[in-house]
């Protein structure tokens, strides 16, 4: 048996929705009779795309005027809830204004929310979340038991977007009620940080390097042949907290997690926080001097070597192609 209505919080990105929207558009239809959304902003703006991934309406509380996103979505959707207008589940992504969302909400309405989930199942009135733990060696199961909405925080790339050539979807208002105090809060001002090619978490390949580059100077080997193979660079961990590179670069499950064609992870051994951010990749390639290196373990091409002497035979090897 299926849901009768699920409601999934879209996001939106630039020139569009974020991809984990689209994502979890693609696993509500397979547990609900209705999808819905519900969206901070004018949802004229992104009811073609959800339309096109299968949502049919968009609650859409108009401009917010510069507001922080989690407090008056949240006010709106618990309002909505209240009011008996809500669905059986409400699916966020696990992105900042996410979080924000899905914590407001269990508080304004009582109930709990499940994290990290990777898969979502439905038995009759029952919805249980899917969760790794142990770094992802192994899955639990959790299910909701009281009543009311359930609320599920969804990991991304745990569902393949699809669109499935849906008109566009309705655009409904969300009121937002009286926040008081808990709406003064504003954004004065955005800083974006400037990159170059295609996003880390939507890269068709990545490299990543990790500590056994040895030190900050050698990563720019990883920028290199990333720019020859019009991949995303990423990161471990380790290098990260040593401030080699950004934490947008990380990759792992405190970073971001990735799916990518291909995954080239050079002098990484392959620490399952890593590993847990992209072992889902399609094609894996590792390259480490250590052959007893982890990473090894899940990767479809092991170089068994020394990343300052493998890398740059790579690198001329693909210039001069």
């Amino acid at each position: 048996m299926a849901l009768d209505k699920v409601w999934v919080f879209a996001e939106a990105a630039e020139g569009g929705v974020k991809t984990i929207t689209l994502e979890m558009l693609a696993k509500a239809r397979e547990i609900a009779d209705t999808v819905e959304c519900f969206f901070g902003g004018d949802g004229d703006d992104v009811a073609e795309v959800l339309g096109e991934h299968g949502a049919t309406t968009v609650h859409a509380t108009g401009d917010l005027e510069g507001a922080l996103l989690g407090t008056p979505v949240a006010a709106a959707v618990a309002a909505a809830v209240q009011a008996g207008e809500g669905p059986d589940l409400i699916m966020l992504g696990t992105t900042y204004d996410g979080r924000d969302v899905a914590g407001r909400l269990s508080a304004r309405l009582g109930v709990p929310v499940i994290t990290n989930v990777v898969d979502v199942e439905v038995d009759g009135d029952d919805v249980v979340g899917v969760e790794p733990v142990f770094g992802g060696t192994t899955n639990v199961k959790t299910k909701f038991t009281g009543d009311g909405v359930k609320i599920l925080l969804v990991r991304p790339k745990s569902f393949a977007a699809e669109g499935v050539g849906g008109s566009e979807a309705d655009v409904e208002d969300l009121d937002v009620p009286d926040l008081g105090s808990t709406g003064g809060a504003r954004i004065v001002s955005r800083h974006v940080e400037e990159a170059t090619g295609p996003k880390l978490e939507e890269a068709e390949i990545v490299v990543s390097g990790g500590r056994g580059l040895g030190e900050s100077d050698k990563y720019v080997m990883v920028e290199d042949l990333a720019k020859l193979l019009k991949a995303a660079p990423g990161a471990s961990r380790a290098i990260v907290d040593a401030g080699w590179v950004p934490y947008s670069y990380q990759v792992g499950q405190t970073g971001k997690v990735v799916k990518p064609t291909v995954y080239i992870a050079c002098g990484i051994s392959g620490a399952t926080q890593h590993m847990v951010g992209m072992k889902g990749s399609k094609f894996i390639i590792a390259i480490n001097k250590d052959k007893e290196a982890p990473i090894f373990s899940i990767a479809d091409l092991g170089i068994v070597g020394d990343v300052h002497k493998v890398m740059p035979k790579l690198i001329e090897a693909i210039k001069g192609r």
